[in-house]
């Protein structure tokens, strides 16, 4: 028979999944922080034209349920063990169904797809835009309220939710007549998963993954009806926004077995942040994935960017509202998986020995862009490229261009953070399959002149998720113990090369600047 012991029911665990953009794993975390079981699944993505990227939303759920299944199997115990179920997911892939069945109307449209490239440019390029801006700087210069000064500034992007969302609104004959007869719901995939684990008892989201999106007020806390009045997004179709800490219900019993209380929704960038323990402002955390986000901790005031940088919820817990400044490139961990594919090496590990094998990338610059330049250059049709090459070019030179791009583009968005917010760093982590790197992790923290911090765990977002379900449950009691629990591996200290690197790093800006607008149009 379980006890309560210090709070604590002993013989009690968190389950925790996060929904990234390559796999699903599922964890199941002990009062300690210890994973005791785990699975994963890796992710198909579709690709049915040039530029777009989705996902089936049906072999997404399976996998889902199987993987959530399998980790509390691999730890041994049986699902009535499991005291809360956390949420992490990618952000701003969205689907959309049907309110009354259930069904969805298309895949998921994943945030890598660039389908909208041609309406973004064209709203930015719009009449409608300048007149935003020049309405906002006489609002902002009369009332200094930093959100006009953000919306004299703002541009779109296609790795927000809101031009897809307006192509599918326009171009799918069935989202259009749900609209019309009140059946449409929108969702992200925190969304949708909650939608379906509730049977279609809940359709809501949390603070960070609608932060997100593009189509939420940081600002005001809501979604945004000058935004969606602008673009016709009608306001119907999209979820209640709850903290992400919330009992956003439970499991139904024929899914799992038992009923499990889902107790956070949390978008994965925040939630490796929470999971780093990145609490103080001033904390800032680098995931280096399939993309690089670098998000700093701002308080309880959301930044207002001139340069690409993005202002998003970290999370609200309580009466707590956390924001976090952001900026990424989106093709880290892409690239190197590129690499793979073209044979210069046969697992990623190999890597960090290739980059050593040879003293520099032997004047080869590698520009990685296969989805665009994102802030400080903001730049979606720039093109990813090799420039430098010679006879005299290896394998082990490519290699070390490649992993090197990654260390710069992490510079230039450390810089423009640093610049821009003001803010005092106080700590550095990494995280993400990349930060496994030794070679990326000690040139960054040279570019920085900044120690940064590899954390024990690598899977942050599902710990960050697992934390904030068990404060939700009384599982753990404050931030303070989660603290407690964090454990570094490995500290990588600057080790006075920058100077070195300068030339480099010059040479690469300039491959930086002939790759972009490559893909504009004559």
């Amino acid at each position: 028979m379980d006890s309560p012991r210090n709070g604590f029911i002993k013989g009690r665990y968190i389950l925790s999944v996060d929904v990234g953009t390559t796999s699903i794993r599922g964890h199941v975390y002990d009062k300690e922080a210890n994973i005791k079981g785990s699975s994963s699944e890796k992710i198909s993505l579709l690709y049915p034209n040039p530029g777009w990227v989705e996902l089936d939303p049906e072999e997404l759920w399976l996998q889902f349920v199987s993987v959530a299944k399998a980790a509390v199997q691999a730890a041994g115990l049986q699902m009535k063990q499991i005291t809360a179920l956390g949420i992490s997911t990618q952000r701003a892939t969205f689907t959309t169904w049907s309110r009354k069945t259930g069904e969805t109307f298309h895949n998921f449209i994943s945030w890598q797809d660039r389908r909208a490239s041609e309406l973004v440019t064209s709203w930015n390029n719009s009449f409608t835009m300048k007149a935003l801006h020049g309405s906002s700087k006489v609002l902002h210069f009369i009332t200094r309220r930093k959100q006009f000064l953000a919306a004299s500034i703002v541009t779109f992007s296609t790795q927000h939710v809101t031009f897809r969302l307006a192509w599918a609104l326009q171009n799918l004959k069935k989202v259009q007549e749900a609209v019309e007869e009140g059946n449409c719901c929108f969702g992200t995939i925190d969304t949708w998963l909650l939608y379906r684990l509730t049977k279609g008892a809940v359709h809501a989201t949390d603070y960070s993954n609608a932060s997100a999106t593009g189509i939420f007020d940081s600002y005001q806390m809501c979604w945004s009806g000058m935004l969606c009045s602008l673009i016709s997004l009608p306001l119907s179709i999209f979820p209640t926004v709850e903290n992400t800490s919330h009992k956003f219900g439970s499991t139904d019993t024929s899914i799992f077995g038992v009923p499990i209380p889902i107790m956070s929704l949390v978008a994965d960038q925040q939630a490796a942040m929470f999971g780093e323990c990145c609490f103080d402002t001033g904390d800032v955390k680098i995931t280096m994935g399939t993309g690089t986000f670098i998000n700093i901790n701002t308080g309880n005031k959301p930044h207002t960017s001139i340069s690409g940088l993005y202002p998003v919820v970290g999370w609200k817990i309580g009466q707590e509202v956390v924001y976090l400044a952001e900026g990424n490139a989106a093709d880290t961990g892409t690239a190197i998986k590129w690499a793979q594919g073209l044979d210069l090496f046969s697992d990623p590990a190999e890597t960090e020995a290739m980059a050593n094998s040879v003293p520099d990338a032997d004047g080869v610059c590698f520009v990685p862009s296969f989805s665009g330049l994102q802030a400080p250059l903001n730049d979606p049709h720039a093109c990813a490229s090799f420039m430098g090459l010679k006879p005299s070019t290896t394998k082990s030179h490519l290699v070390r261009a490649i992993l090197e791009s990654t260390a710069f583009r992490n510079k230039q968005l450390y810089e423009i953070m640093s610049e821009e917010t003001h803010i005092p760093v106080t700590n550095i982590w990494a995280d993400g399959g990349v930060c496994n790197n030794n070679f990326v992790m000690q040139l960054t923290a040279d570019l920085f002149s900044r120690k940064i911090n590899r954390p024990r765990h690598f899977d942050m977002s599902s710990l960050g998720a697992a934390f904030i379900a068990g404060l939700g449950i009384g599982f753990w009691s404050s931030k303070e113990e989660l603290k407690c629990l964090g454990c570094t591996e490995k500290v990588f200290y600057p080790q006075n090369v920058w100077k070195n690197y300068k030339p480099v790093i010059d040479r690469w800006e300039k491959a930086l600047t002939r790759s972009m607008h490559w893909y504009s149009k004559p």
